[in-house]
């Protein structure tokens, strides 16, 4: 069975309520208006029980099959939070909110879970419940743990979950997943360097921060390709260094920041155990202090192994033998889903979004296009694990 035709009847109307989403952006746990657009279409497509305020801001709906007897509970995730971006993309649905916009497509992700919500709310062909689950602050708010911690899967009795995100460069129509890692564990660090200030014309009389800082970028660089085993993967990012007002100004102080993404938790000790290393011992040398904040963010998405199977199969009823692959390589960006594969298991899956600018790009837009493959999707998983007996 390809795309159900009952999304092409009103794909009008998810594209409207995504372009609306889109219009209005919302960051982090800041998601009111969006959350509420959601709970108001659930209560018009009759959903049985709608929860607001699950860690925060985020909404869960429960939608009961026509039995449910088997005592299944499926939840689908959606993530709501746009990005702290300015839009340039001049659309007639641009962003209306300055430093504002959906430039990684949670708009698309929100509609096409409320356009699955319609389908199964008409239809009803499963046996069992759906937990639509539509979390804030993914993007870098953690809005899956504080869902999770808020004890959204015992609540409502989740007992495997499934995600799915747009992937530009993909093409349309297709999907790719992988057992295991899918998307890496994605931690942060801030290093304040306390040097001695002084002017620039006499920089012996000073320990230069700005040099210390150079000093430590690249020695940070030394980590991933000096110690961890050529065949794992790691990314260690230095992106911001501040220091200095002035020309002739030495510095006392300097602050730098940065990224580091892994696969697996060993290579993750690893990483934070030589980062810590690297930074004091490199000060020291230069006569400086350098104070460390290191932060664990989210974790390795891993997919369930059975689930991912599942996943995939109904993914190929959807696009068509050899538009799914398989064992799509891990991608180093973070998701906060990882917290829900954490609690039950399930699989994370990406849906091609054509030629399209990269996410996190201030010309980036969803596409509409996607809109049927991505409900259909939903809707079928649904039906295809809580069949209807007999």
């Amino acid at each position: 069975m390809p795309i159900v035709n009952r999304f092409a009847d009103f794909h009008d109307d998810i594209t409207a309520w995504r372009r609306d989403i889109h219009a209005h952006p919302e960051t982090q746990y800041d998601v009111h208006r969006t959350a509420g657009v959601v709970a108001d279409k659930l209560r018009e497509f009759g959903v049985d029980e709608i929860v607001t305020g699950v860690g925060r801001t985020g909404v869960v709906g429960i939608i009961k099959g026509r039995d449910t007897g088997s005592g299944r509970v499926v939840g689908l995730r959606a993530d709501m939070d746009a990005l702290p971006i300015t839009e340039t993309t001049g659309l007639a649905h641009a962003s209306t909110i300055a430093g504002k916009m959906h430039a990684c497509g949670h708009d698309g992700h929100t509609a096409m879970l409320l356009g699955a919500a319609r389908y199964l709310c008409e239809t009803r062909n499963f046996d069992g419940a759906v937990a639509l689950i539509f979390q804030p602050a993914e993007e870098g708010g953690a809005g899956g743990k504080a869902m999770v911690d808020d004890g959204m899967m015992d609540r409502f009795g989740i007992q495997e979950v499934y995600g799915l995100h747009n992937q530009p460069g993909m093409a349309l129509g297709t999907f790719a997943i992988r057992p295991g890692p899918m998307m890496a564990a994605a931690d942060e660090f801030s290093i304040a360097i306390e040097g001695y200030g002084g002017h620039a014309a006499r920089p012996h009389r000073t320990i230069d921060a700005t040099l210390v800082a150079a000093q430590i970028t690249v020695m940070l660089q030394t980590v991933v390709a000096r110690n961890v085993d050529p065949i794992e993967s790691a990314v260690l990012s230095v992106t911001q260094i501040h220091a200095g007002d002035a020309f002739n100004v030495i510095p006392q102080t300097a602050l730098l920041t940065g990224t580091v993404r892994t696969l697996k938790e060993e290579i993750r000790d690893l990483m934070e155990r030589r980062v810590t290393e690297v930074v004091d011992l490199t000060a020291r040398a230069l006569g400086a202090t350098a104070v460390l904040d290191y932060q664990r963010n989210y974790p390795v998405v891993v997919n369930h192994a059975s689930n991912t199977a599942f996943a995939a199969s109904v993914a190929e009823e959807i696009a068509g033998k050899g538009r799914v692959v398989l064992d799509t390589p891990p991608v180093m960006g973070g998701e906060d889903f990882a917290f829900m594969l954490n609690a039950r298991p399930g699989a994370f899956i990406f849906a091609g979004n054509g030629d399209t600018a990269p996410v996190h790009h201030p010309q980036y837009d969803f596409n509409d296009a996607l809109t049927p493959f991505g409900c259909s999707y939903w809707a079928r998983l649904v039906e295809t694990a809580m069949p209807l007996r007999g």
